[in-house]
């Protein structure tokens, strides 16, 4: 069977094999000028009962699913009550499930008390997905974030504390060349007093539909990175992350010019090697055709 989605419908890279719920549309936030994923959608949440029965239905037709995500993008800004009654059903009616994700926005998160959190934690919700994307203040603020180095570490930390598995995304390329060595260097600061269990590098990618956008916001000249560019923001990334805890490391979006992938600390030097040799056989990045996503 099929669920009836409200497309557009997206998920991250590695929840590819999951089954979805839809238990929001859109973003309550739906700002940030580098994403067009729920521009066509007008933030709301869904009825218990359509949930419901879209549990009621899948669990029938694949009872052996291992792994759920909770969409769209702003799961976690459901009541607390409402998310525990929707994760004690899914676990009721899924006896071999083993996790429940989805994404949480920092102002989501920072909204939630300790106490909601645990519960939400308790009831089976077990990782979250969060866009870090700069820490840098003034690349924040520029692509219209929502939120702050301070506002991003607190939420990230907070998960943390409630013993949640931490994702977390930058985007490298996203303060152009004025910015380039801020951004790197904030964002390497953050992720390493945040220390998530895992992080995802894309690189900045903009549809026609959102460049204008992105560069009224900017409120100056904005230039992007080349692909050496951005290979030296991602070796100077790494170089600079110190991390309290072992991060799995990932830039092996469709987005990125080459596959990369490692743990932090331990591959460090591995993964610094490859980047400069990349650097001096730039024939063997991606093609820019391939890079679409």
């Amino acid at each position: 069977m099929q669920l009836d989605y409200d497309y557009p419908l997206y998920r991250p890279p590695s929840e590819a094999n999951s089954l979805i719920f839809q238990i929001t549309l859109g973003c309550s936030f739906n700002q940030c000028s580098y994403c067009e994923m729920y521009r066509a959608k007008k933030y709301s949440e869904r009825p218990w009962e359509e949930i419901k029965m879209e549990i009621d239905m899948t669990s029938t037709a694949y009872p052996a699913t291992k792994r759920i995500f909770l969409a769209d993008g702003d799961a976690i800004n459901l009541p607390t009550e409402r998310l525990v009654q929707i994760l004690e059903y899914i676990y009721k009616k899924f006896p071999t499930l083993e996790r429940v994700s989805s994404y949480g926005m920092p102002k989501n998160l920072l909204q939630k008390t300790d106490r909601e959190l645990m519960t939400l934690r308790a009831a089976g919700l077990q990782m979250l997905y969060v866009g870090i994307e700069s820490g840098s203040d003034t690349v924040l603020k520029k692509i219209t974030k929502g939120a702050t180095y301070k506002t991003i570490v607190q939420s990230c930390k907070k998960a943390k504390e409630n013993n949640y598995v931490l994702s977390c995304m930058i985007i490298l390329g996203l303060g152009g060349k004025k910015y380039t060595f801020e951004h790197v260097e904030e964002t390497a600061k953050i992720i390493s007093e945040v220390s998530p269990d895992y992080v995802g590098a894309l690189n900045l990618h903009l549809d026609d539909t959102l460049y204008n956008e992105f560069m009224t916001k900017f409120k100056e000249p904005f230039e992007f990175l080349d692909d050496i560019q951005i290979l030296n923001e991602l070796e100077l990334l790494i170089s600079k992350i110190n991390p309290s805890s072992p991060i799995i490391f990932r830039a092996n979006h469709a987005s990125n010019v080459y596959s990369i992938k490692g743990t932090l600390p331990t591959d460090k030097v591995n993964i610094l090697e490859l980047i400069s040799h990349l650097k001096k056989n730039p024939d063997m990045l991606k093609p820019k055709i391939l890079r679409r996503f």
